[in-house]
């Protein structure tokens, strides 16, 4: 009976508790804020705010310009990659090169050039004149692998000059801005002032009228001093192309990071 009747009262239990309503835990899905996720690529994308009649397919694909050439920092510069193929390329009624004529615009002086900050340099157009410029080939380098020697007698240096301003060449000696010109226009160098090398230490106190020569495999120059200047660690404006045969040489200017000593001589 005491049995019966405990079975009876657990029965009673389980149907009052499957009676009651049951309800589910409350739950709150909020949508992200916009910034969580990225805005639609499909619709209205920068390109279509510029020019959406712009060819911007492979057709129109530029080689970059090399490292540290006066170009290197701008968009829009280099070969093409298929000159008969791009719509402004030389081949196919273009007569604009880029990273050779038109209109660039370089890293400098602040201020200028309407007040957006940086110079505008003007590249001679196709039908204009050419700026000086000899290529770098195989048979202008020696059997040591420089590109020949440089000297400046006021402060007593005599420094090999090899191609490229990375780590390797200027470890070696002086080393040549790649995509400059290798003899005619402007030569341009760097070079080490303190640490393993010292071949630069010395120019920031060069005075107007000193003399450089360089000698390569095309024969020997000599240069004046026209200037000594501290520039910008991002102004390239001084490795552009030029008419006259002049070299410029650059090194760090101590505890500055920011600026760069840079010398300027013209050939006599």
């Amino acid at each position: 009976m005491k049995k019966r009747l405990m079975g009876l009262t657990a029965a009673s239990c389980l149907l009052a508790a499957l009676a009651l309503p049951g309800y589910a835990q409350d739950y709150n899905f909020k949508a992200p804020s916009a910034g969580d996720f990225g805005t639609p690529t499909s619709d209205d994308t920068i390109y279509e705010w510029i020019d959406p009649n712009v060819d911007r397919s492979k057709n129109s694909a530029l080689i970059p310009p090399g490292f540290g050439t006066p170009s290197s920092y701008l968009p829009n510069f280099g070969e093409f990659l298929t000159p008969n193929l791009a719509a402004g390329g030389p081949l196919n009624g273009g007569n604009l090169i880029p990273g050779t004529v038109g209109t660039a615009t370089l890293p400098g002086t602040p201020g200028t050039n309407g007040g957006t900050g940086y110079p505008t340099v003007d590249y001679p157009t196709a039908s204009g004149p050419v700026t000086a410029f000899t290529e770098l080939t195989p048979d202008l380098y020696y059997s040591d692998g420089s590109l020949g020697t440089l000297k400046i007698p006021s402060i007593g240096l005599t420094v090999k000059v090899y191609e490229g301003t990375g780590s390797a060449p200027l470890l070696k000696g002086a080393g040549h801005f790649t995509g400059t010109t290798a003899w005619d226009g402007n030569y341009c160098l760097a070079g080490h002032n303190r640490g393993v090398r010292n071949d630069f230490g010395k120019i920031h106190t060069l005075r107007t009228g000193d003399t450089i020569s360089l000698s390569t495999p095309l024969g020997t120059r000599t240069y004046s001093v026209t200037s000594v200047s501290k520039v910008g660690v991002t102004d390239t404006s001084m490795l552009e192309a030029t008419a006259d045969n002049c070299i410029t040489l650059f090194t760090c200017v101590e505890n500055q990071p920011a600026y760069r000593w840079c010398v300027r001589a013209v050939a006599g």
